[in-house]
C-alpha cells in the first residue's frame, strides 16, 4: 500500500472518519439535543464529497493491487449516490421530527452505507465487491427496522435482514465458485481467465449465483418477493432512500462486474440480464394497478423501472450503459421528488398512504399537484418529460445491440404501468369528494419536491448536462468500442451524445 492508494480512496476515508466521529459525539453529548445537527451536518458532508468527486480532473487509476477503480464511471455513480443520498436526509429532517423518530443513529447509518455504496461502484475484485455491498446491506437492515414501536416495521427489517443475508449466501457461493475456476478473485484475472470467450461450466454457474444475488439488490423479478413489504413497513423517509441511492450503487456494481470481469462472454450474461428485465417491467407494471397504497405502488414502480434499466444493460454496449446511468440518474431525481411529497401527506398528525386520500388536492394546493403532477408523468414515461427520454435511451439501446424484441416488451410494459401514475393524476384533479389530506412541508422538503419537478420538465432541453458526463462514464468502463451480443447486428446505427455504438463482436 501506498500513499497514492489510500489519496484515491479519500473521500470514502473521510466519510469513515466523519461517521465514526459523529457517533462518538452521538454517544457523549446525549441522544436527544445532537440529533438535529448531525443529520445537517451529514448533509453538508454527502454534498462536498458528491462535489469532490464530480469535479475532481485526475486520470483513471486503481488503487489497492487492483481492488478498487477510480474512474469516470465509478465518480458518476458516486456523485449520483451522494447527491440522492443527501436530499432524502435533508427532506426527512421535519418528518422525523413530528413523528418523534429523529435518532442521531439514523444520519450516521446513511453515511455508512453510502460508504458502502461508494465502495461497491469502484469494486475491482470480488472481496472488496462484497465488503462494500454487506457495509450498506448492514446498515439498510438497522434502519428499516428503526420504528420500534410499530409491528409493521420490524417486520420489515426482519424480511429484509432474512432474504438480505440469502442473497449474500447466494453471492458468495457464486464468488466461491468463480474463484475456484479461475484462481483469482480480481475482476481482470477473470477478464484474461476468459480471454477466449469460451466459460468452463463451473464458471458460468458461478456468473448466475452472483447475478442472483445482485438481482436481489435490485428487486428484480423473480427476486423482488421483499420490497413491497419492506417498503411499506419501514418508516417513509427510509423508504425514499432504498428507492434510490442503493438502487444506483446496485445496477452500477452489476454493469461494473459484468464488463470488467465477463466482458469477453456478453452473449451468456446477455441472455439472464434481458429475462431479469422482461419479467422485472412486466410483473411491476401489472401488479401495481391493483395497490391502493402509495408506498406499496411505489415499490412496484421500483421494480418495473429496475427492469428498464437492466434493459440497457443487456444491450452490453456503450451506448447501452450511458443510457442505464442516465435511467438511474433520472429514476433518482424522480424518486425524490415524489417521496418528498409522500412524506408530507398526513391527516391530523398521523401519516396516511392510501391513494384514495388525494381526491381532490389540487382544490387545496395546486403548485404541489402540478409538481407531483410533472413527476408522474415522468415516471410513466410521457413527453416531454426527462423519464420519456430515459426509456428512450434504454430502448434504443436495445434496438442498435439487434434486441428489438426487448424494446418492444419495453414499451408494452411502459403503456400498462402508465395507468397507475395516471391514476394518481386523476384523483388529485378529478376525484370524488374525500376527507382529503394535509401536505406539511418544511423548506428542505418543498424544495426537494419543486426542484425534481422543474428538472424532469426544463432538463429535456439541455439533459441537464449529464448526457455527457453518463458518455464518459461508459466509455471509462466499456472502452472505445462496445461489444454486442450474439445477436447483435453490424454498424449499430447513429452516435447519440458522444457515444457512437460499436461494432458488432462474431464469435
Amino acid at each position: 500500500m501506498t500513499a497514492l492508494d489510500f489519496s484515491t480512496i479519500l473521500p470514502e476515508l473521510l466519510l469513515a472518519v466523519y461517521a465514526m466521529a459523529a457517533l462518538m459525539a452521538g454517544a457523549y453529548f446525549g441522544k436527544d439535543g445532537i440529533a438535529k445537527p448531525i443529520l445537517w451536518a451529514t448533509v453538508a458532508i454527502l454534498l462536498i464529497g458528491g462535489m469532490y468527486v464530480g469535479f475532481a480532473d485526475r486520470p483513471d487509476q486503481t488503487a489497492f493491487f487492483g481492488m478498487f477503480n477510480d474512474d469516470a464511471f465509478a465518480r458518476f455513480a458516486k456523485v449520483t449516490i451522494l447527491v440522492s443520498a443527501a436530499a432524502v436526509l435533508a427532506m426527512s429532517a421535519d418528518y422525523m421530527d413530528r413523528q418523534g423518530l429523529m435518532r442521531f443513529e439514523y444520519p450516521i447509518l446513511i453515511a455508512l452505507a453510502s460508504i458502502g455504496m461508494m465502495m461497491m461502484v469502484s469494486a475491482g475484485d470480488l472481496l472488496s465487491l462484497y465488503m462494500g455491498l454487506e457495509l450498506q446491506s448492514l446498515s439498510l437492515y438497522v434502519i428499516a427496522a428503526m420504528r420500534r414501536e410499530s409491528a409493521k416495521s420490524a417486520e420489515a427489517g426482519l424480511k429484509y435482514f432474512v432474504l438480505g443475508a440469502l442473497s449474500s449466501g447466494m453471492l458468495l457461493y457464486g464468488a466461491s465458485l468463480v474463484y475456484g475456476f479461475a484462481g483469482t478473485t480480481n475482476f481482470e484475472g477473470i477478464f484474461s481467465t476468459i480471454g477466449g470467450g469460451q466459460m468452463p461450466l463451473g464458471l458460468l454457474f458461478g456468473l448466475v449465483f452472483l447475478l442472483v444475488g445482485l438481482a436481489f439488490k435490485v428487486s428484480a423479478v423473480p427476486f423482488h418477493m421483499w420490497t413491497p413489504d419492506v417498503y411499506e413497513g419501514a418508516p417513509t423517509p427510509v423508504t425514499a432512500f432504498l428507492a434510490t441511492a442503493p438502487k444506483v450503487a446496485a445496477m452500477a456494481l452489476i454493469a461494473r462486474l459484468m464488463f470488467d470481469a465477463f466482458g469477453n462472454v456478453p452473449g451468456d450474461w446477455g441472455q439472464i440480464i434481458a429475462a431479469l428485465a422482461v419479467l422485472s417491467m412486466f410483473l411491476g407494471s401489472i401488479a401495481g394497478i391493483g395497490q391502493r397504497n402509495i408506498k406499496r405502488l411505489m415499490a412496484y414502480s421500483s421494480i418495473a423501472h429496475m427492469g428498464f434499466a437492466l434493459v440497457g444493460l443487456a444491450a452490453g454496449t456503450a451506448y447501452g450503459v450511458q443510457a442505464m446511468l442516465l435511467y438511474m440518474a433520472i429514476y433518482a431525481v424522480m424518486n425524490v421528488g415524489t417521496f418528498a411529497f409522500i412524506l408530507s401527506m398526513e391527516r391530523d398528525g398521523r401519516p396516511v398512504t392510501d391513494l384514495d386520500s388525494l381526491n381532490r388536492f389540487s382544490t387545496t394546493e395546486p403548485l404541489k399537484s402540478f409538481a407531483v403532477l410533472f413527476l408522474m408523468f415522468s415516471l410513466a414515461g410521457v413527453p416531454p418529460f426527462l423519464g420519456f427520454f430515459a426509456k428512450f435511451g434504454v430502448l434504443s439501446a436495445a434496438v442498435q445491440a439487434g434486441m428489438s424484441w426487448l424494446a418492444v416488451a419495453g414499451v408494452v410494459a411502459s403503456v400498462i404501468g402508465a395507468f397507475y401514475y395516471l391514476r394518481i393524476v386523476y384523483y388529485m384533479f378529478f376525484g370524488a369528494e374525500s376527507d382529503g389530506v394535509e401536505s406539511r412541508m418544511g423548506l428542505a422538503q418543498y424544495l426537494a419536491l419543486v426542484v425534481p419537478a422543474a428538472a424532469l420538465l426544463l432538463g429535456a432541453v439541455t439533459m441537464l448536462g449529464i448526457d455527457d458526463a453518463a458518455a464518459t462514464a461508459a466509455q471509462s468502463l466499456v472502452g472505445p468500442e462496445a461489444t454486442l451480443s450474439d445477436a447483435g447486428v453490424e454498424g449499430a446505427g447513429p452516435e447519440v451524445s458522444g457515444v457512437a455504438p460499436a461494432e458488432t463482436v462474431v464469435e
